[in-house]
């Protein structure tokens, strides 16, 4: 079975292009389950439930998320009705939502998709590490097929949560830095690993806001107003292949699609 991971959909330049082109793409690849991370999809910095319902719509069956999750307060209560929308699994218990949805793709495979957040540089969470422990020991053993993001800034706690989850996991795929890495592979263990998935949206940019503004803030180190850019377009995912029956990678290679600017 093919698996299809789209990385950080930023604001409605990412948006239209996955709009655009993703029922075409799982129909040629033809991708058994399509996964999204759509932390940055409303106007760069968080989700909306109406945008969350607008990307399920056109075809995702789950969304992944990170530390911009918070962002949009109307989401709070719309977490925990909308299963098929993640947020990390490793904050608190105490807060809406979850980080695992489990349920059948579109080849009536059991499988398993959960969300994690790393703590270096990034906002106060549980550990992720123990966190997937025994996130993956609850899991039914039917379940095979399991697919992580890794939502995390530091490239060494990537490439070590990789390490961790390697045989243990169908793939793991890293988000949140907007740079696709060229590191792709299957690891000894039979899991599909890249560091970071890169942003689907707009590259002419500072990852995904415009450049000028930007530029400013570093040359004057004075706060701006961030604002997301329009140009150069580009979709970047991961295609898996899975073997079903043992829940191992056999492939996996990274697809993009650039919009011509008119």
């Amino acid at each position: 079975m093919n698996i299809l991971f789209i990385g950080d959909i930023f604001a409605s330049a990412g948006r239209n292009i996955t709009a655009d082109n993703l029922q075409r793409i799982i129909t040629e690849e033809k991708i058994s389950l399509a996964i999204a991370n759509v932390e940055n999809s409303a106007g760069g910095f968080g989700v909306t439930p109406l945008i969350a319902e607008e990307m399920l719509s056109l075809g995702l069956d789950v969304l992944t998320t990170g530390n911009h999750v918070w962002d949009k307060r109307e989401l709070f209560d719309y977490l925990p009705r909308q299963s098929r929308l993640l947020r990390p699994a490793n904050y608190s218990e105490d807060l809406p939502g979850t980080g695992v949805w489990v349920g059948k793709s579109r080849n009536g495979v059991q499988c398993a998709v959960i969300n994690l957040q790393g703590r270096s540089y990034m906002p106060s969470t549980d550990d992720p590490f123990r966190k997937i422990d025994g996130i993956l020991a609850d899991l039914p053993e039917e379940v095979k097929v399991k697919f992580v993001d890794f939502h995390a800034e530091l490239t060494s706690e990537k490439v070590a949560m990789g390490w961790h989850l390697d045989g243990r996991v169908s793939a793991m795929i890293g988000t949140h830095t907007h740079i696709p890495t060229a590191d792709e592979r299957i690891l000894a263990g039979g899991t599909a690993y890249q560091t970071d998935c890169g942003m689907t949206g707009p590259y002419d940019s500072v990852i995904g806001v415009e450049k000028d503004l930007i530029l400013k803030r570093f040359k004057t180190a004075m706060p701006v107003r961030m604002e997301a850019a329009k140009t150069g377009v580009e979709l970047h995912a991961a295609i898996i292949k899975v073997d079903p029956e043992t829940g191992k990678a056999t492939s996996i290679r990274r697809f993009e699609i650039k919009q011509k600017n008119h």
